[in-house]
């Protein structure tokens, strides 16, 4: 009897120690749980400020000129489309191909009527037209790549201050920035896809860089 009493007792003992074992176990499962939904909406909170912010940066200023007619708005549109298929070629690099498509930048800058613009527009058409025209001859004369490349940024600025005046696209543009290109200078382009394919760096480093403006 007494062994059995000794038995019952130990055996209650050690189901004891079980319970409180478990109900331990199952309190710091739950206190995990906790830290880890914290952490998930703390980092779901950060990257959704963190969009936020990228989102409502402006790297390029431009006046508000979407008033001004549909000629203009189709001739930056042009613009725009022969930048993107250059930029594009660049992305590949194949000179050759970048050197038509600037070319055809020039051609479409040319067709820009900047006496037709009102008063008020024409200054800043002019000067963003003057370096268009710059950057794309500097391109257009280049046999190399690289000298290419160096001439980019300037053309992509240009070409996206002038799209943003003028309201001159329905699609969204990434204005993307890599902080190794022109010697750890850093550079930007446009790109109508969110996705980073980097026009100064090509295959050798194709994912490297961040967008910093969104144009909706």
């Amino acid at each position: 009897m007494n062994m059995t009493l000794k038995s019952i007792q130990s055996i209650t003992f050690a189901g004891a120690l079980f319970v409180a074992f478990s109900f331990a176990a199952c309190a710091e499962k739950q206190q995990e749980g906790a830290s880890t939904a914290q952490e998930q909406h703390e980092g779901m909170n950060n990257e959704a400020m963190n969009q936020t912010s990228m989102t409502a940066q402006t790297q390029v200023a431009a006046p508000d000129y979407a008033t001004a007619g549909d000629p203009i708005k189709q001739q930056v549109a042009q613009l725009l489309s022969d930048y993107l298929k250059l930029k594009n070629a660049l992305v590949a690099a194949d000179p050759q191909v970048a050197k038509t498509h600037a070319q055809a930048i020039l051609t479409a800058a040319g067709n820009i009527d900047v006496a037709a613009l009102t008063a008020e527009h024409q200054p800043f058409a002019t000067e963003k037209l003057e370096k268009v025209k710059q950057s794309a001859s500097e391109i257009a004369g280049a046999a190399n790549v690289a000298v290419q490349r160096e001439h980019l940024e300037p053309l992509s600025e240009a070409t996206f201050a002038l799209t943003k005046a003028f309201d001159a696209t329905d699609q969204k543009l990434y204005y993307q920035h890599c902080p190794m290109a022109n010697n750890n200078q850093g550079a930007y382009w446009l790109s109508s896809n969110q996705e980073i394919q980097n026009p100064y760096m090509g295959e050798a480093m194709l994912k490297c860089g961040s967008t910093e403006e969104v144009l909706n």
